[in-house]
């Protein structure tokens, strides 16, 4: 596995994309063209970050723009291999709105997922980000469905702990099926190592997404309370990345894993 610093390298480059607001249910309310721009200054530990929205139509002049320079990372985001990101609060506490990003990269493309919890720690919003390098020609990928997710994967974990920046590798296996409850709905059981997890220990909401995401938020969240925050994505059929974000019972950040899988033919 390569350093932090190097794999936030992977992600340079004129990225250019939208931002789509969605509420809890994963219903659209508004979209917005992007353009992020990462770039490599003139010292080996130095990148120029850029970022304009337009609220007004690409046209117009950018509604919201940002710049700012990277010399090193905090803590609270986490790099993988690939380049695939995520980040959040350190602790999470009471009467604050509190979240985290997810970012999947492959090629070039990219697909983010911002997803938050209102200041009560109710599940509230997303904030879905589709980018695509500039002049690359990449497209998006269809909408997720339900028959795209059945099945078996298998694949690798990469766990780095809040203690450790070293990542833990380890076997993973997901299974999803319908819920026997609900047709509609989907079971997931999770084993990441020795760790197991299963879909309805906790009240929650599986959101399919379009460009080919998904995302598995709890409902409720407390800084008393053990939870997990989880966002997928399918770059192309049959291969899946997912990230997921680790609070112990105290809202104390623990750790973040990336996993690659392929569905079971």
């Amino acid at each position: 596995m390569g350093s932090q610093w190097h794999n936030f390298l992977r992600n340079l480059g004129s990225w250019q994309g939208s931002f789509t607001s969605l509420d809890a249910h994963g219903t659209p309310l508004e979209s917005t063209p992007s353009l992020l721009t990462l770039e490599q200054g003139a010292e080996e530990r130095l990148v120029h970050f850029g970022l304009r929205r337009w609220g007004n139509g690409a046209d117009a002049a950018p509604s919201r723009e940002i710049s700012q320079e990277y010399r090193s990372l905090g803590r609270q985001v986490v790099f993988f291999d690939s380049g695939s990101f995520c980040k959040g609060v350190m602790q999470v506490a009471p009467g604050t709105p509190c979240g985290g990003e997810f970012g999947f990269i492959d090629g070039d493309r990219r697909h983010r997922l911002v997803q938050l919890h209102s200041s009560d720690g109710a599940f509230e919003s997303l904030v879905l980000i589709r980018e695509f390098r500039s002049g690359s020609g990449a497209g998006e990928r269809p909408p997720l469905t339900p028959e795209q997710l059945l099945g078996r994967w298998r694949g690798q974990a990469a766990t780095i702990s809040a203690d450790w920046p070293t990542p833990d590798l380890a076997d993973s296996e997901l299974t999803i099926s319908p819920a026997a409850a609900d047709p509609a709905g989907r079971q997931l059981s999770s084993r990441i190592g020795t760790e197991t997890f299963s879909s309805g220990q906790r009240p929650e909401r599986l959101l399919l997404l379009p460009d080919g995401g998904y995302c598995l938020a709890p409902l409720q969240v407390s800084h008393r309370e053990a939870f997990r925050l989880e966002a997928a994505w399918l770059p192309e059929p049959g291969r899946m990345e997912r990230l997921i974000r680790r609070y112990d019972a105290s809202g104390a950040w623990i750790s973040a894993t990336w996993i690659r899988a392929r569905r079971d033919s």
